[in-house]
């Protein structure tokens, strides 16, 4: 889950920080209460009147779900230069409104940690939630800050008062003590886990990797899952040519009996795990994989390919994009492909875990009537559009692997999805957002005006999905055999075309 993000560059970091009065500064003391952060808000030195709302998430990027963060805060101050409190009024469950803006100096308050908070609606996955204990701390920074009204554009730093010998994971640059970002977006982009950590490095190319690892009972450490994602981390850079980041960041959280809904949350220079203590065997140990090699990919989507509504994100009033399927389903896609071109796994496998698994799940657990759109337009709902929000990473992937298909059947082999993800990176890119009303034209107008149809058919409306038909065009024999049981196997006596498409489907295309 969130199997669960949003590009800015680093560019001028140095130079954003050097004008104090511009940064907001969150000072977050994690030692007063295992149970409550303790934070202290010094603003940029010029608030306006247009400043007056002090606002806190309704959501974050890549969850899909409401949150509603200001029901955590408590004990909420505006202070003056004097320490004197200025008048505060709640004016949404998320905003807060300061009667003299020009006068604050700095803003207290507390926010209950989501790990060990009761909430009777509108849970928080733990993924995206926080938590302190006394040898560490996760932190999403969407869980506990916030900023002034006009001002998520502007840098912030973050300071964890913690312990002095724990170890802390970040993408973020560590500066003057405060681990620093260019806005609000890249800070709650960019969790932070510190405390008994182990800690592992290594380089896929260019590109640093690090690994940092909380484990409630020792039985998981850093450079035992370094060993396991190697090859994953490998095949990834074949499949993408080069990555498209220069450093990565894998924060994992291992807790014997969770209390919540566990899973991994994706970030444009990092990912954090939050998942049960298993033993460290190998079947344990593939699954961690299987889930990073899901989050490692969002590098691509939503990274470099995304839409407006994902490069500004809105904090006050959820806002879903219909192009889930592109961030979840192409990226569950490609996280099995990869992993089968790589070598990492099988035919067998990938046809088990990639194909027939979703085909079952999406047919089993999920409605019928429901399309790819429906889904995304509806996920924030809380009601039926979150329990079938799942089904992303299930029908989601089938869409996007008979999207492949269809690219090089079209192509004749020469184009299939990952080649034409590749060209839509050199299209768009970082800060270079597309279009969310023209983008399955812009996407057809790119490939083949076929790819229209597809998108019609398949993620704006609902028809079947054409199993048969499109495994079919590489070789595949598919037979239904009960409701709960299919079986896919190569075609004994393939026609040539078709052995030319499985041969084109099976590899990386030269780039």
């Amino acid at each position: 889950m969130l199997k669960k993000l949003i590009p800015f560059s680093l560019l001028c970091l140095g130079s954003l920080f050097s004008f104090g009065q511009d940064i907001m500064h969150f000072d977050v003391d994690v030692t007063q209460n295992m149970d409550t952060f303790y934070v202290k808000a010094t603003p940029p030195k010029k608030l306006k009147k247009a400043n007056a709302i002090f606002q806190f998430p309704s959501t974050a990027p890549g969850t899909y779900q409401t949150m509603n963060i200001g029901r955590l805060v408590s004990d909420f101050k505006a202070l003056d230069k004097r320490g004197k409190a200025l008048k505060v009024e709640l004016v949404d469950i998320n905003q807060y409104k300061i009667s003299k803006p020009k006068k604050v100096k700095s803003l207290t308050y507390k926010v209950a940690e989501t790990f060990d908070t009761k909430l009777t609606e509108l849970p928080i996955y733990m993924m995206a939630g926080s938590s302190i204990e006394n040898d560490h701390t996760l932190i999403n920074a969407h869980t506990l800050g916030g900023y002034f009204k006009g001002m998520q554009s502007n840098p912030v730093g973050i300071k964890i008062l913690g312990k002095a010998d724990w170890t802390t994971g970040s993408a973020l640059k560590l500066k003057d003590g405060y681990y620093t970002a260019t806005s609000f977006d890249e800070l709650v982009d960019s969790p932070i886990l510190s405390g008994k950590l182990t800690m592992a490095e290594t380089k896929i190319a260019d590109t640093p990797i690090r690994i940092f690892t909380y484990s409630e009972k020792g039985k998981l450490n850093s450079e035992m899952l370094l060993g396991e994602m190697k090859q994953m981390l490998e095949s990834a850079e074949k499949f993408l040519v080069k990555l498209p980041v220069d450093n990565y960041t894998f924060l994992y959280y291992f807790l014997q009996n969770p209390s919540g809904v566990t899973g991994a949350w994706e970030h444009s220079y990092s990912s954090e795990y939050v998942l049960g203590e298993g033993e460290p065997n190998k079947a344990f140990l593939k699954s961690v994989v299987d889930i990073a090699s899901h989050e490692f990919f969002h590098i691509v989507t939503p990274l470099n390919i995304h839409s407006e509504i994902i490069e500004h994100f809105n904090f006050e009033k959820p806002t879903p994009s219909q192009h889930l399927w592109l961030y979840e389903g192409v990226t569950e896609w490609a996280s099995h492909m990869q992993l089968y071109r790589g070598g990492v796994t099988t035919f067998e496998n990938y046809i088990a875990n990639g194909i027939k698994q979703k085909i079952l799940i999406n047919e089993l657990y999920f409605s019928p009537d429901w399309s790819l759109k429906r889904i995304a337009d509806e996920s924030f709902d809380g009601g039926e559009g979150a329990k079938q929000y799942g089904n992303i990473y299930y029908k989601g992937s089938l869409v996007a692997s008979y999207l492949d298909i269809r690219l090089l059947e079209l192509s004749g082999g020469k184009i299939g999805l990952r080649e034409t993800l590749l060209n839509l990176v050199q299209k768009y890119g970082k800060g270079n957002p597309f279009n969310e009303k023209t983008f399955f034209d812009d996407l057809a107008a790119m490939t083949y005006p076929e790819i229209k149809d597809f998108t019609d058919k398949y993620i704006i409306a609902n028809e079947a999905l054409p199993h048969a038909e499109y495994l079919g065009k590489i070789g595949l024999e598919y037979t239904r055999v009960s409701d709960k049981n299919i079986v896919i196997k190569k075609k004994a006596n393939p026609t040539e075309n078709e052995k030319m498409l499985f041969d084109a489907w099976s590899v990386n295309l030269p780039r």
